[in-house]
């Protein structure tokens, strides 16, 4: 090879700089992604060094005892359960059905200006007002008192708008090419939607759903004034039932517990944390197996 053709193939003062800064934004990139993972794993470092000597099976599958100095959370997780699921089944079909009327049907006007608004003041709005009217509204005026389903529809309102951004945003992410040539067809709008629409943006919407699982276990205050109790010895049998809560659980632990071991809100702790990513991981698990079966 001549010396004018291993010339040619050199790289310029230009490329070389290029490179140079590249290097750098992904260091500094890189930086900014250990500052933001950092404080997780020191949170999740230290509830397993202080916590984690108190899980066990015990821990895991009996009552509080002892006036909760002693004992496990066995009502507070199953009851924690109860609140997330049946707050799943009333706000996801809701959101999903909201989102495919606003990304499909809707038409750019003033009434769906005001929904688009409405719905992004609901997610600004705090727990504590979110539980202000979950009681005077589900527990008052309904009359369903202080129950699982007064705050799992509590916690349904407030997390809604996190479902319905998340299947939207996932709706109209679809190509409307793939719409055009369902209506080429002959078929309908409603079967675009079932047969197109929906499958093509399922692994979205999920993740709308794992973001709200995550914030629906964690919440206290909407649950406070709603169905959660300090303390219950028996598991909840019907949506009417009162019941304990982890996050509720883990204030009340915390904070009004005299003579309680340091390790037994850090325990508690953990188990929430547990839970919630047990949650999420079932669910992030169905997505990848959804999206594997779409590209097969």
């Amino acid at each position: 090879m001549t010396t004018a053709n291993t010339a040619m193939f050199q790289a310029s003062r230009l490329n070389q700089r290029n490179e140079k800064v590249q290097v750098l934004y992904r260091i500094l990139f890189g930086i900014m992604t250990l500052m933001l993972i950092t404080p997780v794993l020191l949170i999740l470092g230290t509830l397993v060094v202080k916590g984690g000597g108190v899980i066990s099976w015990e821990f895991l599958f009996t009552p509080p005892t002892d006036g909760m100095r002693t004992g496990g959370v066995l009502p507070a997780l199953i009851g924690t359960i109860w609140l997330v699921m049946t707050a799943l089944l009333l706000s996801v079909p809701i959101g999903i059905f909201a989102a495919i009327y606003l990304s499909e049907y809707a038409g750019d006007n003033w009434f769906t200006r005001t929904i688009n608004l409405a719905i992004i003041n609901l997610a600004g709005v705090p727990s504590i007002v979110h539980a202000l009217f979950g009681l005077g509204a589900f527990v008052l005026f309904f009359g369903f008192g202080t129950s699982i389903l007064a705050a799992s529809l509590t916690l349904a309102v407030m997390t809604m708008p996190v479902v319905i951004v998340a299947t939207r945003e996932s709706l109209q992410a679809v190509p409307q090419a793939f719409r055009e040539a369902c209506w080429n067809m002959g078929a309908t709008r409603w079967q675009t939607i079932r047969r197109v629409v929906l499958p093509n943006s399922v692994t979205g919407i999920l993740t709308g759903v794992i973001l709200e699982v995550s914030r629906t276990a964690g919440e206290t205050a909407p649950i406070m004034f709603t169905g959660a109790v300090f303390f219950t010895p028996f598991l909840p049998q019907s949506v009417f039932d009162q019941t304990m809560a982890l996050s509720l659980h883990l204030f009340v632990a915390a904070t009004q517990v005299p003579g309680i071991a340091e390790d037994v809100p850090y325990g508690i702790a953990l188990v929430l944390i547990g839970l919630v990513l047990t949650m999420n991981s079932a669910s992030i698990a169905f997505r990848m197996w959804l999206r594997g079966k779409k590209k097969w």
